[in-house]
């Protein structure tokens, strides 16, 4: 099969001959403008104000968290997750290599280094088996706290990330982890909506941390947000999204170094008119994912990559395998000359600069993948 079938096959499915298609714009058809216009009226523009409230309760609703605390965007949201559930400068914390760099970032940003483990082919997520045979192998227990044997250092999270919104098997990563006391924390960006065995993706570590990006299913214009099942870590995480003030109607009082990271009223509103929308964009993106599976089940030369046994993914981004790193390059190049945009996925963590000298197990999986897999056009389709 040739890119411009592919191309072809897109533009009908979307019903748009020529111009460009993007990857995943952001739509808007419901009440966006009203409710900000409210928050606009009401003077409460910041942090303070009700659609704070209203996403935080839709979102426990939604995902059955007990609690959670919305914020700027996503990569805060994981920052905080990891401070409040103890990430100390000079620990290590696990995550996986084929990630948006933010997830690494974050970790770095308390002192903390990245240690990259493999992902399973299916899924693009973290293995729990590699992660446990690596484990195994590399560390070792200390008073309670898992140990890596070469570097010294205390491994004191680990950070799964559900890929494109397709769950990892996130229940053995976390059987895995508490086997060797390290504390989970979901990277949930991408997979707001996705369901794994019945639960929600991030109620199934210690605490998580979703991302409303312009380019997610659902977008606040950026914006954040931390779930946990945990009163004393929400607690804290809103207490320091807040610049860590204590609660008083004058006087200004801290008592720790806080950050600026509440979301703000406006960025909200924006939100909760998507969240009206959003099991409606979950239909219509499982509907496309349907679709394009009928389309590449027959390809030689491209494979849907669809959601594994047990997972209910909301396909936030749409991925297929080419069959080999120059395929890849030639379908990234002529899709994108045909106005259809598609891209590659990330460049594996361990090999950018920052992270070069990070700790890292084989990666034979990742890099794989890093080779085969690209993005094509995933954005909720409008009747016309």
């Amino acid at each position: 099969m040739k890119t411009k079938d592919v191309v072809d096959f897109i533009r009908k499915i979307y019903g748009q001959k020529s111009g460009f298609l993007g990857l995943q714009e952001p739509v808007f058809i419901g009440n966006e403008k009203k409710y900000v216009s409210e928050a606009i009226d009401s003077t409460y523009v910041s942090a303070m104000g009700k659609y704070v409230n209203l996403v935080e309760e839709f979102i426990c609703d939604f995902t059955g968290a007990k609690y959670a605390v919305a914020v700027v965007n996503g990569t805060s949201a994981l920052h905080l997750s990891l401070k409040v559930v103890g990430v100390r400068s000079g620990d290590e914390v696990l995550t996986q290599p084929l990630t948006f760099v933010a997830t690494a970032n974050a970790i770095s940003y308390l002192g903390a280094t990245p240690h990259f483990v493999d992902v399973d082919k299916d899924t693009m997520g973290m293995s729990p088996t590699l992660l446990d045979q690596y484990l195994s192998k590399n560390t070792k227990q200390e008073k309670g706290r898992c140990v890596n044997i070469h570097t010294g250092k205390v491994i004191s999270a680990c950070v799964p990330m559900h890929t494109m919104g397709l769950p990892l098997r996130i229940d053995e990563v976390v059987e895995v982890c508490n086997k060797y006391s390290i504390i989970v924390v979901e990277d949930t960006a991408e997979s707001l909506g996705s369901v794994y065995k019945g639960k929600h993706t991030g109620t199934f570590g210690k605490i998580a941390a979703f991302s409303f990006n312009g380019n997610k299913i659902v977008t606040a214009g950026g914006g954040g947000l931390i779930i946990t099942e945990d009163e004393v870590l929400a607690k804290e995480a809103k207490h320091l999204s807040t610049q860590a003030k204590k609660a008083h109607i004058w006087e200004f009082n801290h008592d720790a170094i806080g950050f600026n990271y509440r979301m703000p009223n406006l960025n909200a509103a924006l939100l909760y008119a998507q969240f009206e929308n959003l099991n409606n964009f979950i239909k219509n993106k499982r509907d496309l994912a349907s679709i394009y599976q009928e389309f590449f089940k027959s390809q030689e030369d491209y494979q849907y990559i669809k959601e594994i046994e047990g997972a209910k993914s909301n396909y936030w981004l749409h991925a297929i395998l080419c069959k080999d790193f120059q395929n890849r390059n030639q379908f990234l190049e002529e899709s994108n000359e045909l106005g259809v945009m598609s891209r590659p996925i990330w460049t594996l963590m361990n090999k950018l600069d920052m992270f070069k000298e990070c700790p890292s197990a084989d990666l034979t999986n990742a890099i794989w993948l890093e080779e085969r897999v690209v993005n094509i056009t995933s954005t909720v389709r409008l009747k016309r």
